[in-house]
């Protein structure tokens, strides 16, 4: 009984105790919350003013070679606690001498600042901005040479505060795919951001993670004192070639000065890898000038009606289904046909049309009215089939590449409501349906490799500290688009653009190239297709090189042009240039190179004693001296040259092909003719038939090339 009254008594004290304690503990958080708020507010803040995050360096953006495209370097903010012991014992003495020596340094008001650092003094500011803006190393070296920046003076609550500035020591090249930062994103409380391009793809590996300081004031200067270290980015290389990058960008600036147009881009991607080594994107500012203010390449705002480049997708359906084949023939008419109540026209259809043609010659010579008729023909009433098999080419559908603003392309289908009357013939040469000019690329990609679709391929690999993190295979979309039978017939139709169509221009003696020119008239931001009684045109052209073994595929689009208007015009200038810089940067020679190097040159026709003291010096064996003539004509034949009398009867017109310019121009104002020259090097063309009798004040226009 009595060691039960014990236990009792001992149980008693201890629940005593324990509520005694809770009292105790529930009075404390009381006390604590009501009566010393005040107390810990200013704990609180102190131990938050005091402590920073030491930003972590931004990692690199490199170049497929590891050149830098876009890095970080280091800038400061300057701050200044007022609240440190000796600027408060030095303060009301030299504040006008310190306001006078920042005003001074800065180039800014010094009543201005004086009167804000007074408000901050006065309310005891420990994080007062000296100057707005941040600046580099040596201004903050000269600053702390102040004579006010001693540490017995206002030195003594310096606040350097480092932050890491994005730069692209390549200026402009191909800044809208590389992307750019957001400062302020989620509140600013992230600091700089990766908002779009590949910054934003790729912030995870770039961002690295920050660190933690406390702010300590040792022997009166502030210092961080680290106590969790950043963790650097990773750089990230991309897929760009510097040099290629370059080209592109260029030759679509000049080309753009050239038309005026509002907006053009250039892409360059490699074959088999999907790899993208060039992508240039310009637009007009307000100031008339161009630079990369967009990413029409892979944005929304690029994507547009395509025009006549969709009418390799529309013939590979129609010839996937077994419906044709490039021999077959379609009577293209007048080059004008009604269908639907809308009347369907070929660019040349002024020129009385072409009749009957081959699917192959339709398509060559970029027929409108023969894409039409042939799509027409096999899919009225079976729509469906035929945007089936194009939805089944992957078109309907955004490339998945993680950019911010990825365009999304759109393709109508028979039974969606704006569907109408002529729909499936627009859509058959290229309208009433958009596509981003990297769609059409990596579809023509795929034509060049052999049917396998590749995703466009812009980052490389990932690495830290030299070290390989990450590396990105190329990921295969579509292993076969279509059939072997389709390919190698759609192969050939655009190699046949590039010989006999509307792409010859763009041939060189080297290597074959393939592609597709494409015209569209598009509408002013959706607002209809004319403006001020002006008409909106996008020029393009797609293909890849060479045609006998594909290494490249390159695709320009150019909008808003004025004059000229059609692709091979105006994109096709770009494409050339920019094939003929590839080929002579990065690819090898080859035999048939080397035999044309091997024949003779071409001798400008001309006067006789010109060309022989011409050929004397350049050591060539033409001997001119039988010929009576002052004006001769040099024929390279084989191993030598043949000379023969460049005939010029009085009042008729002289043949002039094959001369110089300035010889030509020379001769034909000789015999009373008005002469209008277009182009350079040596007369290829002249409008007026040599031997017709001249009439006085004609004019005879000649081209040059």
């Amino acid at each position: 009984m009595e060691i039960r009254k014990d236990i009792t008594a001992r149980f008693g004290i201890i629940y005593f105790l324990a509520a005694l304690i809770g009292i105790i503990i529930v009075a404390k958080i009381f006390m604590i919350q009501n009566m010393d708020t005040n107390k810990w507010k200013s704990i609180a803040k102190n131990l938050k003013n005091n402590t920073a995050e030491i930003p972590a360096k931004r990692g690199n953006i490199c170049a497929d070679d590891g050149s830098i495209l876009a890095t970080s370097v280091p800038k400061y903010a300057l701050r200044l606690d007022l609240a440190a012991p000796m600027v408060k014992r030095v303060y009301q003495e030299k504040a006008d001498a310190f306001a006078l020596e920042v005003a001074e340094f800065f180039g800014i008001s010094k009543s201005q600042f004086k009167r804000n650092m007074d408000r901050a003094f006065k309310k005891g500011s420990r994080w007062f901005l000296i100057y707005p803006h941040e600046v580099n190393y040596n201004q903050l070296q000269r600053f702390k040479r102040l004579s006010m920046m001693e540490r017995s003076s206002f030195g003594s609550g310096l606040i350097v505060v480092t932050d890491n500035e994005r730069v692209m020591p390549h200026s402009d090249l191909a800044s809208r795919t590389i992307g750019t930062l957001n400062k302020g994103a989620f509140g600013g409380i992230h600091g700089n951001v990766g908002y779009s391009g590949i910054e934003g793809l790729m912030e995870g590996y770039l961002s690295g993670e920050n660190g933690k300081a406390v702010k300590r004031n040792y022997s009166g200067r502030w210092i961080n004192v680290p106590i969790v270290e950043p963790k650097d980015g990773s750089d990230v290389i991309t897929t760009l070639n510097v040099n290629l990058q370059d080209f592109a960008s260029n030759a679509l600036h000049r080309q753009m000065k050239t038309s005026q147009a509002e907006w053009g881009t250039a892409i360059v991607m490699e074959v088999k890898t999907g790899e993208v080594k060039a992508i240039a994107n310009l637009g007009r500012r307000k100031d008339g000038e161009y630079a990369e203010i967009y990413n029409y390449a892979l944005g929304n705002e690029g994507c547009s009606e395509p025009g006549s480049t969709f009418k390799l997708m529309s013939l590979m359906v129609a010839m996937e289904h077994g419906f044709v084949d490039t021999s077959d023939v379609f009577d293209t008419g007048n080059g004008a046909w009604n269908y639907h109540g809308q009347t369907i026209y070929d660019s040349d259809y002024h020129h009385g049309g072409h009749g009957k043609l081959t699917m192959k010659r339709i398509f060559e010579l970029s027929s409108n009215v023969g894409v039409a008729k042939i799509i027409t023909k096999y899919y009225e009433g079976r729509e469906e089939e035929y945007i089936d098999r194009i939805y089944n080419f992957g078109l309907n559908k955004p490339l998945g590449l993680g950019f911010a603003g990825e365009g999304v392309p759109y393709i109508k289908y028979p039974t969606d409501k704006v569907w109408w009357g002529p729909s499936l013939a627009w859509i058959s040469y290229g309208y009433e349906i958009k596509l981003t000019p990297l769609q059409t690329a990596t579809f023509y990609n795929a034509v060049a490799n052999n049917g396998k679709m590749v995703k466009p391929k812009f980052v490389k690999e990932v690495r830290r500290n030299g070290l390989l993190e990450k590396e990105f295979k190329t990921e295969v979309i579509n292993p076969a688009i279509c059939s072997k039978e389709t390919l190698v017939k759609a192969q050939e139709l655009l190699s046949g653009v590039c010989s006999a169509g509307t792409g010859r221009s763009l041939n060189n003696p080297y290597f074959p190239i393939a592609g597709k020119t494409g015209t569209a008239q598009v509408a002013y931001n959706d607002q209809g297709y004319t403006k001020d009684g002006r008409k909106n045109y996008q020029a393009s052209f797609a293909g890849y090189f060479p045609a006998d073994d594909p290494q490249y595929t390159c695709v320009v689009v150019i909008v808003g042009p004025k004059g000229l208007y059609y692709g091979g015009s105006v994109a096709g200038p770009v494409f050339k240039e920019i094939v003929g810089k590839v080929y002579a940067s990065f690819m090898e020679p080859r035999k048939n190179e080397e035999e044309q190097l091997a024949k003779l040159p071409d001798v400008k026709s001309g006067f006789k004693d010109e060309i022989a003291l011409a050929v004397d010096e350049l050591d060539l064996d033409v001997d001119a001296g039988d010929v009576d003539s002052d004006l001769i004509r040099v024929k390279p034949d084989q191993e030598k040259f043949s000379v023969e009398k460049l005939a010029v009867g009085e009042g008729l017109v002289p043949d002039v092909r094959g001369m110089g310019g300035s010889d030509a121009l020379y001769l034909l104002e000789s015999s009373g003719l008005k002469v209008k020259m277009k182009g350079i090097g040596k007369v290829k063309k002249q409008s007026l038939k040599a031997g017709h009798k001249i009439r006085a004040g004609q004019t005879i226009y000649i081209d040059l090339g």
